[in-house]
């Protein structure tokens, strides 16, 4: 009886961890090069903005530089208490200003938007958050491969690297990079969907109009994500292109991480099981995807398991887990030196323990006080 109750423990957190395995695995091969652009799409770029008067300006500047001549540029002033509107048509942008303070978060913001475009609508729509960057000409080429595969494209979005920003800000940033960067480059490999990671990202007019934009999930972009690879719009993932946003501070960093990482789990929760049971591969791998908390998480979990499994004598599962923990762990240091030594020093990766302790308490608040409200991110 024990023996069977040790191997039902292991079971969940085993299965994460070996999903977790072969994704961090399967990034490490080379990736195809994008499909060649077809023909010159008309280009439409949302930037949904609340409250960002300070910043407004520079991502108009920003966004025009990234994107074609001729691109239409259309900030959406969301329940602004600022002049953010204003200051963005000075900017040379066009404006749409939305007031409805009981439906707030971003996922309302587009679907004004959407609503707003669908008068002449673009071949292809690009969402820019309005304290990112998409690096070089990237958005003209995101809209190129939109036009080439007729599906949603995500670019890789990415936090600068800060080291005097402390060192839990620099270690959420790698753990960033995994999600972003390395673990979308598994799905792409294995042949699974991308997932939506809220800027840098682009639509097929198609796919935009169809999408379900006007929900208030912590982690609108997610839940968009997988509603479209439901509808037949499976996310492409273009690592070529760049994404930049500044990280927040220490403080404004946790608050960012407690929505994201609760909307995620709740997205997790209602759509990994029946992904895993429609029982084609695309939409079954994306819902193992799923199955793996966020990083610090599930290694305070396996953690966890190993000392309950230690406790109880059972060293078959133990070993088990103990051997998928260590093989995780050292292609999580192959990707830190393939894809994340600029995001962090050699010495703070040692730190990495410290950032699971960090993140406890956000988890055990998900647990007793779930958030409900989407919240700005506080930024210098």
């Amino acid at each position: 009886m024990t023996d069977l109750i040790a191997w039902l423990i292991v079971a969940l957190p085993a299965v994460a961890t070996l999903v977790l395995a072969i994704e961090l695995a399967a990034a490490q091969a080379s990736l195809r090069p994008p499909l060649a652009p077809r023909g010159d799409p008309r280009i439409a770029i949302v930037i949904p903005a609340h409250d960002e008067a300070a910043g407004i300006a520079a991502a108009v500047t920003a966004a025009r530089a990234a994107a074609p001549p001729g691109a239409r540029l259309l900030v959406v002033a969301d329940n602004c208490a600022d002049d953010t509107a204003t200051r963005a048509r000075a900017a040379g942008a066009e404006a749409i200003e939305r007031d409805d303070p009981d439906r707030r978060g971003k996922g309302f913001a587009l679907a004004f938007a959407r609503d707003h475009l669908a008068a002449a609508p673009p071949d292809v729509v690009v969402v820019v958050d309005a304290d990112c960057t998409v690096a070089d000409d990237g958005i003209a080429r995101l809209a190129a491969a939109v036009q080439a595969q007729g599906r949603p494209v995500q670019s890789t979005y990415l936090m600068r690297p800060a080291p005097d920003r402390g060192t839990l800000v620099a270690l959420s940033g790698f753990a960033f990079l995994v999600r972003n960067l390395v673990r979308q480059r598994g799905l792409a490999r294995l042949g699974a969907p991308a997932l939506l990671t809220g800027s840098g990202m682009a639509f097929p007019w198609a796919a935009f109009a169809a999408a379900p934009l006007a929900t208030d999930d912590l982690a609108e972009d997610l839940a968009i994500g997988i509603a479209l690879t439901r509808q037949g719009f499976p996310p492409a993932f273009l690592p070529q292109v760049a994404t930049w946003s500044d990280p927040a501070r220490r403080d404004a960093t946790r608050a960012q991480r407690t929505r994201w990482e609760q909307g995620f789990l709740r997205a997790a929760r209602a759509a990994a099981l029946p992904l895993i049971a429609a029982g084609r591969w695309p939409l079954a791998w994306l819902g193992l995807h799923l199955l793996v908390p966020p990083l610090a998480l599930l290694v305070a979990a396996d953690g966890a398991v190993l000392a309950l499994l230690a406790l109880l004598g059972s060293s078959a599962p133990f070993a088990l887990l103990a051997t998928l923990l260590g093989a995780t762990g050292a292609l999580l240091l192959l990707c830190w030196w393939r894809f994340g030594r600029d995001q962090l020093s050699a010495g703070r990766l040692l730190l990495i323990p410290l950032y699971v302790v960090w993140k406890l308490p956000l988890y055990a608040a998900a647990a007793l006080r779930p958030e409900r409200r989407w919240i700005r991110t506080d930024r210098d």
